[in-house]
Order: structure tokens, then C-alpha cells, then sequence
């Protein structure tokens, strides 16, 4: 009996090692994605009242929790009945991908007068829900690039027993989704850290220059999110075309890879506005 328990523990401790080396294996091929993934939601994340902010935050954190709580199980599933549609599932993202990125920059080109990321202010709130909209918008975008990071994942531990699959992909969403958001938790308090400073030291002192700092940064590394989190949709989105579709996968080998994909993800978001706006015209123009 005593030998049985003891080799049960063996199998646990085998185990467990096993995990620990393809998790580390798998969070290291995931980084790309997750510093996308991190500069897309922090972006997100900002433009409403400070007394939103977290509780905002939380919502999305909750929002990604549940995303990797069914796309771990689905990819599972897939990787192992149905391969083709994990995918299908990853371009489709793509193209979600790429339309954000270019709409937002079509946005900011044609139709900078009307502020892109507005803060929200309560009436807004209350009277529109679009808090409650930018949640949705940031847990569908969040959707998409937890898709590709359990994809990337799954891909590092495949030959593994399903079991061992399982648990390190568990383990890399969930690393990433608390990584990822208590870093823009970070972000988006930077401020409110920075006036306690001033105010703890009377406005004078080291620490008083630390937070005048830390005020003075905010806007900036949020513009300067908003920028990366743009261009890190259209390159996620272009990384996905150029790896799962062939032809994308050896066009322009001149290029260095990131300019195709970036060229790629444009193109297909381009292509996606283009056929969204027309498709709604022409709804529109029936319906007169």
C-alpha cells in the first residue's frame, strides 16, 4: 500500500516536471503575442473616469478568464478530432484583427474630429452604455488574441500526452491573463500614484519629481499604446495569413517578416472595411 502511494507521488513529481519544462517552452513562443496582446488591451483599457478604471479593468480581466475557459477546452478538442477548424478559427481572427487595426487608423486620417478613445463621461454611461460597449469591443479583440495564444501553445507542446497539453496551456492563459492585465492595472493607475507622491511629500522633494513624472507619462505611453496596440492588430493579423494560409506563407521571401506581415494585415484590412462599409451601404440603400 505504502509503495503504491509513494509511486503515485513519483508519477505526480514526473509530471509536474514535464509541465514545468513545456510551460517555460511555451510562454517563451507565446512572448511576441503577448507583448501584442498587452499593448492592444492596455490601449483599450484607458479613456474612461479614473473611478472606472478598475472596475473596468476587472470586467475585461473577467471577460478574458472566461474566453480561455472556452477556447482551451475547444482547441483541445480540435487539435485532436478536428485540426482544420482550429485554422479556419485563426484566420476569421484574423480578419477581426486587421479590421480594427485599419479602421482605427482610417479613423484617425479622416475622421480625427471626432475623438477616437473619448473619455466617457457618466451621463454618457448611463445614458448609452458605452462603457459597457468599449467592454464588449476589448473582450472580443481579447477573444481573437487568446486564440492565437493558445494556439502557439498547443503548437509548443504537440507529441505531448493530451493530459500534459492540457495543463500547460492552462497554465500559459492564466499566467498570461493576470501578466498581461496587472501590468495595464499598472498603467492606468500611473497617475493616481503619482498625485498620492506629490501629496505625501508636500509637493517638494525627490518623490514630488517622481510623481510629477509618473502624471506627466501617463498621456504619453497611452498615446504611444494606442499607436503599438494599432499596429500590433494589423501585425498579429498578418502573422496569423502568412502562417496558416500557403500562398501568404512564401509570398515576398525578400521582405524581412514583419514588413509582409505588417503588408498583409493592412491589405486584408483594408479589404474587410472595404466590404463592411459597402455591404452596409447597399443595406442601407434597400431599406430606403
Amino acid at each position: 500500500m505504502a509503495s503504491g502511494f509513494f509511486a503515485i507521488l513519483d508519477d505526480i513529481s514526473a509530471l509536474m516536471d514535464d509541465v514545468a519544462v513545456t510551460t517555460k517552452v511555451a510562454a517563451g513562443k507565446t512572448t511576441g503575442i503577448l507583448g501584442d496582446d498587452l499593448a492592444v488591451n492596455a490601449e483599450k483599457a484607458t479613456g474612461f473616469l479614473s473611478s472606472r478604471e478598475l472596475p473596468v479593468l476587472w470586467a475585461i480581466t473577467k471577460g478574458s478568464l472566461l474566453n480561455k475557459l472556452i477556447i482551451v477546452p475547444v482547441a483541445l478538442l480540435l487539435s485532436v478530432f478536428f485540426p482544420l477548424a482550429v485554422k479556419i478559427a485563426l484566420v476569421l481572427g484574423g480578419f477581426y484583427l486587421a479590421y480594427e487595426g485599419v479602421e482605427k487608423i482610417i479613423e484617425y486620417l479622416f475622421h480625427r474630429s471626432k475623438a477616437v478613445h473619448p473619455v466617457i463621461n457618466e451621463s454618457e454611461q448611463n445614458d448609452t452604455g458605452a462603457e459597457k460597449t468599449k467592454i464588449r469591443s476589448a473582450i472580443t479583440t481579447d477573444f481573437i488574441l487568446s486564440i492565437e495564444i493558445v494556439i502557439i501553445a498547443l503548437g509548443s507542446v504537440t507529441g505531448k500526452s493530451l493530459l500534459i497539453q492540457g495543463i500547460t496551456v492552462s497554465v500559459v492563459a492564466v499566467l498570461a491573463t493576470i501578466g498581461v492585465y496587472g501590468i495595464v492595472a499598472l498603467i492606468v493607475r500611473m497617475d493616481d500614484a503619482g498625485y498620492h507622491l506629490i501629496k505625501r511629500s508636500n509637493n517638494k522633494g525627490f518623490f514630488s519629481a517622481v510623481g510629477v513624472l509618473l502624471v506627466k507619462s501617463l498621456p504619453v505611453i497611452i498615446k504611444l499604446l494606442s499607436v503599438v496596440g494599432t499596429i500590433a492588430l494589423i501585425l498579429v493579423s498578418g502573422g496569423i495569413f502568412a502562417h496558416n494560409i500557403e500562398y501568404l506563407h512564401h509570398l515576398l521571401p525578400g521582405l524581412p517578416s514583419t514588413v509582409r506581415e505588417l503588408m498583409i494585415g493592412l491589405v486584408a484590412g483594408l479589404i474587410t472595411v472595404a466590404l463592411l462599409k459597402g455591404t452596409l451601404k447597399i443595406l442601407a440603400f434597400f431599406k430606403k
